[in-house]
């Protein structure tokens, strides 16, 4: 059995600032000693492991079914929780019966 492997080698260095929270540089700095290596290199491990992550598939395709007509209240505040529920008490207990 064989395996194909892509890489991709990096030979050159780049200087950069990145601003990070306080406790999360603290968490960096800490692991890197706990393995003895240094910030940039744990950094550089874990940014490679990031990128190289595969990707978990996308959600599922959303379908919205509308309707038209007799269903459709245009005056109905579909924001308002309170009058749908009033609505459709009013469809299942119409007034007048008694």
């Amino acid at each position: 059995m064989q395996m194909q492997i892509d890489s991709v080698c990096y030979t050159r260095s780049m200087r950069t600032t990145v601003n990070l929270p306080d406790t999360l540089l603290k968490n960096a700095k800490r692991r890197a000693t706990e393995r003895g290596v240094t910030l940039s290199s744990l950094l550089e491990d874990a940014l490679r492991s990031h990128l190289s992550a595969k990707r978990p598939p996308g959600a599922s395709a959303f379908r919205l079914y509308t309707v038209r007509g007799r269903l459709v209240q245009p005056d109905l505040d579909l924001d308002r929780t309170s009058a749908l529920l009033a609505a459709d008490d009013e469809s299942a207990y119409p007034r007048g019966r008694a």
